[in-house]
Formats: C-alpha cells, structure tokens, sequence
C-alpha cells in the first residue's frame, strides 16, 4: 500500500490522507501536550510559516503512547495546540505509532531507517519523517530539533526538486 492511499481522519474526524498533499514535501510527527520536548511546536510551527506557501505542510499526529504525554480529547488538544503554540498545521486524530495497534500510515513510516541505518519503533513523541514530492521518506529521531541543518537542508531540497 502506498503511504497517499492510507486512510487518515483530522483531529475534527474529517477524511483525510497524504494523497491530499501529494507533490509536496510534508512532515509528519507524532506530538503531545505534556511531554519535555512539546516545545518543538515552536519549531515546527515557524517551519509552516517559513515554507507553507512553498509546498509544505506539517502533519501532526498526536499520540498517547509515551508514558501517556497526549491524554486529552480532540477538543482538548485543538485547544492547547492553538492557544500555547499558535499551531496552525493540521493535526490528525489521536493514533497510535507502534504496537499491535500502530497505525497503517506509521506501519510504513517506521519501515524507513533514519541516518544511523535504524529503522522500526518511533521511539518518542516527536519524531519526524519528511515525505517528499516523490513519496521518498526520511527520518528523525525525537531530539532532533525541527529546525536542525539536517531538517531544515532536507525540507530545502525536497522543495526545491
């Protein structure tokens, strides 16, 4: 199954997948409200504003599966992602990333290997895979900064492709 044919849903339960975003890089990474590194909303927001007209999107797909860092309700995390980081990306439904349970779209996603040749488990709240124009995937692990030179560099040339 390709990665544009999977079904996802909106944090407002609104049909959506990556097809909607195909030839266009997008971010995909799995946030939470109440985790160390849920400041990177800063990060990942001021990459929709910097490259949002470009061709690129973050995608940001709560999860509850790290020591239970995104308990709230849909309406909850809308809420706290617009009012405490001004998030205007779209956030998916609450998925689960990893187990028996993992999501088809992150059964896909956790196949690829990120720079160090690892590939499985998300192995925290913030990790992030760049979907290229292509369909190509790259990865980076959870305290990679969204605007690190790795990720910035790779959203760059997926945009400029």
């Amino acid at each position: 199954m390709s990665l544009y044919d999977i079904p996802l849903r909106t944090l407002s339960g609104d049909p959506i997948s990556l097809a909607d975003y195909r030839g266009q890089a997008v971010l995909v990474v799995n946030v939470a409200s109440k985790c160390g590194l849920t400041p990177q909303y800063e990060g990942l927001e001021r990459l929709q504003k910097q490259y949002g007209d470009r061709g690129f999107t973050v995608l940001g797909v709560p999860c509850n599966q790290f020591m239970g860092q995104e308990p709230g309700s849909a309406e909850e995390i809308q809420t706290f992602c617009s009012t405490s980081y001004g998030v205007t990306f779209p956030l998916l439904e609450k998925t689960d990333v990893n187990g028996e349970t993992r999501h088809p779209l992150y059964a896909e996603l956790t196949k690829v290997a990120d720079a160090q040749g690892e590939s499985g488990d998300v192995q925290w709240n913030f990790e992030k895979f760049l979907v290229g124009p292509d369909g190509q995937v790259t990865r980076f692990r959870p305290r990679t900064e969204p605007e690190a030179p790795e990720v910035v560099s790779a959203i760059e040339a997926r945009l400029s492709a």
